[in-house]
């Protein structure tokens, strides 16, 4: 077979796959409605989509009208796509994106410049294929380079970098070569070159589809894991890191230190200024004690005011030194925006555990600590004491 005669139906299974996938857009998208992500990958599958649809009508004619309409589509197209892509990654800052809109600005007006004023086909492809492969560089080598990105990311990245290499040797085969890589040349190349189009579509589209589900996993995950106000872990997740925590210890012999601290007269706080005044200072509270945690410590909102740290490797004599640093970062601290300062208590425990140590046990003792603590004119730091035939319970 010829697939050379085979041209439109490349084109037209273009066209179905980008209004396909623009079709699931919407149908997620009434859910979704302030997604911007969601609105620019839209806005890339329809453009991208009329393109081929001209393209098809105008039954390939390289005439000027239909060479305007097709690669204007595409740049803006191309633009929106790697815009959402980028976005749903959370890597768009607002400089790239304005670099975004300026290169698509650059690449139409340098295009039509080429159109009407010197139109040689070599020019115009290698005018596009360099600005196409421009815009490419940032997405390609920020989702290759981002070590702690998954392997759908990578993959999309490396799919970035084959089209930009490819548009770079179309590019430099323009302008050495008589052979163009065109789309309106009946020739074997054309024929790749759409070929190529059909299957970047459908790794674009998919790939863009399974970032999409990763973002809603990773939210799923977070919402399972943390504190919707505070950002902290919740008491759950807490429990279980803890207790791995407590085994992986208790085989090295090594201490953990828990601190167990909530706000002086929180309640008073929102009797007198309201729960939203509470929920600032509760939020305040959480900044200011999470510059001061180590890279390996668990902190969690343990219900209402009470908070939960657990220490891992630290001894009584610097866990009571960084017991008083925490109280410190909370004493006299002003709320951004109200003049109100508040003061924490704090109850700490430190144990070597084994494999009779429970969390449970650790907890009550340590709430005994915080209560004392309490009882001692608050704004302090009580150590409790360990009860072996608790702890060992």
């Amino acid at each position: 077979m010829d697939l050379l005669l085979d041209m439109k139906t490349i084109l037209l299974t273009l066209v179905i796959g980008h209004l396909f996938t623009a079709v699931f857009i919407i149908a997620y998208w009434r859910q979704h409605k302030n997604e911007s992500t969601i609105r620019y990958f839209f806005y890339a599958k329809c453009l991208q989509a009329t393109a081929w649809v001209i393209f098809i009508l105008r039954d390939g004619l390289s005439d000027t009208l239909t060479i305007s309409l097709v690669n204007s589509s595409l740049f803006i197209g191309y633009a929106f796509e790697t815009i959402s892509v980028l976005k749903i990654q959370n890597i768009l800052s607002k400089l790239t994106r304005n670099l975004y809109i300026a290169l698509t600005i650059f690449n139409i007006v340098g295009f039509h410049s080429i159109l009407l004023f010197d139109n040689v086909e070599k020019l115009r492809i290698f005018f596009v294929s360099m600005g196409v492969a421009t815009s490419l560089l940032i997405p390609a080598y920020k989702m290759i380079q981002k070590r702690a990105a998954s392997m759908v990311t990578h993959v999309l990245g490396y799919l970035y970098l084959t089209v930009l290499v490819f548009l770079l040797i179309r590019a430099v085969s323009a302008v050495f070569f008589e052979t163009l890589i065109s789309f309106y040349h009946m020739n074997g190349n054309q024929t790749m070159v759409l070929l190529g189009q059909y299957f970047v579509m459908i790794a674009g589209n998919t790939g863009f589809i399974l970032l999409m589900k990763e973002q809603t996993d990773q939210a799923l995950i977070r919402l399972a894991n943390y504190d919707d106000l505070t950002g902290t872990l919740n008491r759950r997740t807490f429990i279980t890191r803890t207790n791995q925590y407590i085994t992986s210890y208790a085989k090295m012999q090594k201490p953990i230190t828990l601190l167990l601290f909530d706000i002086d007269n929180f309640k008073s706080i929102n009797d007198t200024f309201g729960h939203d005044t509470g929920d600032q200072v509760l939020v305040d509270l959480t900044k200011r004690m999470k510059e001061q945690l180590g890279a390996d410590d668990l902190f969690a909102r343990y219900g209402g005011d009470e908070f939960a740290i657990i220490v891992p490797g630290m001894d009584e004599r610097d866990s009571s030194l960084y017991s008083e640093k925490l109280r410190q970062a909370a004493e006299g601290a002003l709320v951004p925006g109200l003049q109100l300062s508040y003061t924490i208590s704090l109850g700490v425990l430190t144990v070597i555990p084994d494999e009779r140590t429970h969390l449970e046990e650790l907890y009550s003792t340590c709430d005994k600590a915080l209560y004392q603590a309490k009882r001692n004119g608050r704004n302090g730091v009580y150590r409790g004491a360990v009860d072996k035939q608790l702890v060992h319970a």
